[in-house]
């Protein structure tokens, strides 16, 4: 049996969360193209007939402008401690900038054990003489284990990329059991699906310092019942979320339902409302809900 840890990482937007989940088959991890979407380490456990790989989605590194960006890169950067395989995520589509360059220096320098494969995604937005060139270019500056082209989003070339990473991992007892799924409750699944919706509709006018929490969750015979409030730092960013007549809080909470639904497989009955930071618990508990709080660090 094949088991062990894989971390996946690289910039903000490349398709990490969307990787994780594209293996996995569900919506786990939310996407949207928000720098600082993933705040959290997620654990996606792939379980087959003579494998089970846990796949360890990151935060993207970004430049370290904000408080946030120091808290998230930290969190990338230790995810690849421990772990049997690094994949390195870039979008092709874009290139191979500074950033990409400086990161993959980084990774190689405090892994110089670990084998690393460098993941070309987005290959869908390129044509295939543009793809062949990058790789050309890329195989003569840095020693990758292996270099593969993907699309996460069209799920392309992602079975030959779970077979190739099964070459490389130890043969070992499995580490979860197989009904277990990833290493977060279903209560932080459920408010990360909303703050997803919230990103997602509300575009450029929110900022990523909002967070959301799961306050209700009782699961009956037919039907989930959950509440889960959205929490901002302004007032103005209230309303916005609220929108005209509550229309924009109406419809996060109903495309959060159905995708909560196909997660659950079950009814889902979803209550939603937004509060400030003074309106809420306290302070502190929303500043480690965005992990930028001294007991987050």
């Amino acid at each position: 049996m094949k088991c062990g840890f894989v971390s996946i990482v690289g910039r903000p937007n490349v398709g990490k969360s969307t990787l994780l989940n594209s293996i996995l088959g569900i919506h786990l991890a939310i996407t949207s193209n928000k720098v600082g979407t993933t705040r959290n380490i997620i654990n996606g456990i792939y379980n087959d007939d003579d494998s089970q790989i846990v796949f360890v989605d990151t935060p993207g590194v970004a430049k370290p402008i904000h408080k946030m960006n120091n808290v998230l890169n930290k969190k990338a950067y230790n995810s690849t401690d421990n772990v049997d395989l690094i994949l390195f995520l870039t979008d092709v589509s874009t290139g191979i900038g500074k950033g990409d360059k400086f990161l993959i220096e980084k990774i190689k320098k405090e892994n110089e054990e670990v084998p690393i494969f460098l993941l070309l995604n987005k290959i869908d937005k390129i044509k295939k003489e543009e793809l062949l060139k990058v790789i050309d270019d890329i195989k003569d500056q840095y020693d990758f284990k292996e270099i593969i082209p993907i699309s996460a989003l069209k799920e392309d070339n992602i079975k030959e990329l779970i077979k190739t990473i099964k070459e490389y991992l130890p043969e070992q007892d499995k580490i979860y059991d197989e009904e277990e799924l990833t290493n977060v409750s279903t209560k932080f699944i459920v408010s990360e699906l909303v703050r997803e919706k919230v990103l997602e509709l509300t575009d450029k006018e929110i900022p990523h310092a909002i967070t959301c929490y799961t306050e209700e969750y009782e699961e009956l015979e037919d039907i989930v019942n959950i509440g889960v409030v959205i929490v901002v730092d302004r007032d103005n960013i209230k309303k916005i979320i609220i929108g005209k007549n509550g229309s924009m809080l109406k419809e996060i909470g109903t495309k959060a339902r159905l995708d909560i639904e196909k997660f659950l497989g079950k009814k889902v009955y979803l209550k939603t409302h937004v509060k400030t930071i003074k309106d809420w618990r306290d302070r502190e508990k929303y500043l480690i809900e965005l992990g930028i709080s001294n007991e987050a660090e």
